[in-house]
């Protein structure tokens, strides 16, 4: 099986599309990306893997697929990233205003700039809908999980895979790929194979792209040989399926010296109180009961640890009326919630008057907090119609 630690220096920007397959003008876009944390290489095995076979065996399609490499540079030197975490630029003003060193752009910048002219010709030039797929591997031990926005349209395509599903890590992290997809109304799914290390992630990573082509009509079941043993690997996974929101971030400060203790796995159940880690020799308790999600094992990252809660199935359900019936719009009757004059995907809350389970409240009729500002919150609609990259 594919080692999934090797590291030969073979990617370069001019095959950053590892490989492009074109059928029927009738069928959706599929854009898979894979490495846009260098160390997570799984991903890109698996893509690998996936290509091999659509072309040996000449699958037909209804649609469109792309596979896209991400972090071409952070990929041949075996590391998270260069200079900056190429999945915590993607924010318009990021564009408007470019991060660079005294040298120029920095590394992170230039694969940003690559990927995204390559992501918008596709989305002009070729027929919807757009299902954009992010693959991952994580430093615990893990079982495969899927991240998402809540939007309805995630929710319903994350509804396919029998993993747990992660709400929210967009309200914790500033500029994630997918969060930036997701703001332009398009279904978006991060997908957590297992540890970067364990060769069974890029089996993981492998069925899920083959699931995802299935279930997005983008490849007919019968047209998949051995669609079997993909079904297996999840079945045999004894996964139920669940949500998740996350409800605590341990940011990691510059020059901290954070150790988490070892041992952790994802969805491990903890205690409040329970000591997770160490920060510059200090202990780190959890901060309430949950679950714990993602424990740092690597060198780099500014994420340490995040704290997850389940969600009850009364609240989905819930959320699903609320916001079908577009009960949403009764939020600006609410003292002190009023209509971002600039977008009308975005409400201003003076959290002084409107105070009652605020964030509860908006994640119900969904909308997400996007920014604290000018001692105000702004939430940020998650349902929305598509549009096109500015």
């Amino acid at each position: 099986m594919t080692a999934v630690t090797k590291n030969k220096k073979r990617f370069s920007p001019e095959n950053r599309v590892l490989g492009s397959f074109y059928g029927t003008n009738n069928g959706p876009t599929i854009l898979i990306f894979a490495g846009i944390h260098g160390n997570e290489k799984a991903g890109v095995y698996a893509s690998e893997k996936v290509i091999s076979k659509i072309a040996e065996r000449n699958i037909r399609f209804k649609g469109n697929v792309h596979f896209i490499l991400g972090n071409i540079n952070a990929l041949n030197k075996g590391v998270r990233f260069e200079e900056f975490d190429l999945n915590r630029i993607w924010r318009n003003e990021h564009f408007e205003d470019p991060i660079k060193t005294s040298a120029g752009l920095i590394a992170e910048r230039k694969e940003q700039i690559e990927i995204l002219s390559i992501v918008k010709a596709i989305l002009l030039n070729e027929p919807g809908p757009f299902y954009f797929l992010d693959l991952h591997t994580t430093s615990a031990p893990s079982v495969p999980f899927i991240t998402i926005s809540d939007s309805l349209n995630n929710r319903k395509f994350s509804s396919n895979f029998p993993v747990p599903v992660v709400f929210g890590i967009e309200e914790f992290l500033d500029g994630p790929l997918l969060t930036f997809i997701n703001e332009y109304g398009h279904i978006a799914l991060g997908f957590e194979g297992g540890a970067h290390e364990d060769p069974s992630s890029i089996v993981n990573c492998e069925a899920f792209i083959w699931k995802a082509l299935v279930h997005s009509k983008c490849i007919e079941k019968g047209n998949v040989p051995e669609y079997s043993t993909y079904q297996k690997v999840f079945e045999n996974l004894c996964c139920k399926y669940q949500f998740f929101a996350i409800k605590y971030r341990y940011e990691i400060k510059p020059d901290e010296d954070f150790n988490m203790r070892p041992g952790f796995k994802n969805f491990e159940p903890i205690k409040k109180d329970a000591l997770l880690a160490f920060s510059n020799g200090t202990p780190i308790p959890s901060p309430r009961r949950g679950r714990i999600f993602m424990p740092l094992y690597q060198e780099q990252g500014e994420d340490g640890f995040f704290v997850l809660k389940k969600i009850s199935k009364f609240w989905l359900w819930l959320s699903i009326i609320a916001r079908r019936l577009k009960f949403n719009h009764f939020l600006r009757l609410i003292p002190g919630v009023n209509q971002d004059p600039e977008n009308n995907y975005t409400l201003i809350v003076d959290p002084k008057v409107a105070r009652f389970m605020t964030l509860p409240i908006f994640h119900l009729f969904g909308y997400r907090q996007q920014i604290y500002k000018d001692d105000k919150l702004h939430f940020i609609k998650r349902d929305r119609k598509v549009t096109i990259f500015p």
